[in-house]
């Protein structure tokens, strides 16, 4: 086990420098959600050089892909990552998906390196996953049949704390059109305070704790919409968007993470009741895959000092391109990837983690 885990790390390690090159590019070139094209062509000729076989515009999604590696021995397990690469607008990679970009390519291509040198039957894929920050990237990856022969789905996230057990919560978002007499929502809110417009527009997001406190809690809100609109005479209009799920955390694939980052890396993780209050407010469409595929989303802190930045900041934006940034997402990455391997490998642990996933 010990020569499989060097080679995963002697093959993310040849490639960290041209990893931290495409980061620094997609960086400096932040595309919204589904409008991704340099970063998927970036990262789809990068790919298909590393011996990948790449399919771009996949699943009828644009700047989608799937990059595959076989064992000539057989599909075995498949283990997945995914690679996040959209921005947000104004503030670019407040989220540092330019991060996730590459810790997706390199954990490929640890696994990759393993099932190419020894008879190991399995299948390392790679989804380029665009759309995160709009909230249903992978939703519709999903109905297209992405992850139906995907036995585990992997990926890690940048942030300001280490950990792989935090809750990442449900949403689900809704535009809202009046046409009548109401005033003061935000996409669309007329053109001066005295004066009441004929049509307003707004963006509203709802979230719970799981997808079960979020389906209850939506009859609530849209009552309110309906109300509002009948106080004023006003005609309304809905759009409800795709259902982000909470993240199901498979937690021996989460409780190995931190194992081998701890001991790898000398990381020290907030206990399981810290990971779960620090991180409560987020969301991710990751969620929705944990619900269809054993999977996880750990997040590792990429500041050098204590900091009370958080995501979706300028301040995160700009320690998203640092060194230090890079070099805790290769860290990171490799411990992921070490993760991956114990699927391909170790037949005790993936029905440890089947068991935990249908339980």
């Amino acid at each position: 086990v010990d020569d499989l885990q060097d080679i995963v790390f002697q093959a993310i390690d040849e490639v960290a420098e041209e990893l931290g090159e495409i980061s620094l590019k997609i960086h400096d070139n932040p595309e919204l959600g589904k409008e991704e094209r340099f970063a998927h062509e970036l990262l789809v000729n990068y790919l298909k050089k590393k011996g990948f076989k790449v399919t771009p515009s996949t699943y009828g999604i644009e700047t989608a892909f799937v990059a595959e590696f076989q064992s000539k021995t057989g599909e075995g397990r498949v283990v997945s990552f995914n690679s996040e690469y959209d921005a947000l607008p104004d503030i670019g990679h407040a989220c540092g998906h330019n991060l996730i970009a590459i810790s997706g390519v390199g954990a490929a291509i640890g696994l990759k390196a393993v099932l190419e040198k020894f008879e190991i039957e399995g299948t390392v894929k790679l989804f380029g996953t665009p759309g995160e920050e709009i909230g249903y990237g992978k939703v519709e990856l999903i109905e297209a049949g992405a992850y139906k022969n995907v036995d585990v789905s992997l990926m890690i996230h940048p942030t300001t704390f280490d950990g792989a057990f935090g809750k990442l919560i449900a949403n689900n978002q809704v535009e809202v059109e009046y046409f009548g007499k109401i005033h003061g929502v935000i996409t669309n809110g007329g053109t001066a305070p005295n004066v009441i417009p004929d049509y307003t527009s707004g963006k509203f997001t709802i979230r719970g704790m799981t997808i079960e406190d979020l389906r209850s809690l939506h009859p609530r809100v849209q009552k309110c919409f309906e109300g509002a609109a009948e106080a004023t005479g006003a005609k309304l209009k809905t759009k409800w968007s795709k259902e982000i799920y909470d993240v199901k955390t498979n937690s021996p694939l989460a409780t190995r993470y931190e194992t081998y980052n701890s001991q790898k890396f000398g990381t020290k993780f907030l206990s399981r009741e810290q990971q779960y209050s620090t991180s409560f407010a987020a969301s991710t469409d990751q969620g929705n895959v944990t619900y269809v595929v054993p999977g996880i989303h750990p997040v590792y802190n990429i500041f050098e000092t204590s900091s009370e930045n958080k995501n979706h900041t300028p301040k995160f934006a700009e320690q998203a391109r640092t060194k230090f940034a890079h070099e805790k997402t290769i860290e990171a990455t490799k411990s992921v990837a070490l993760v991956g391997l114990d699927i391909l490998i170790d037949d005790k642990f993936y029905r440890e983690v089947r068991k935990c996933f249908e339980t």
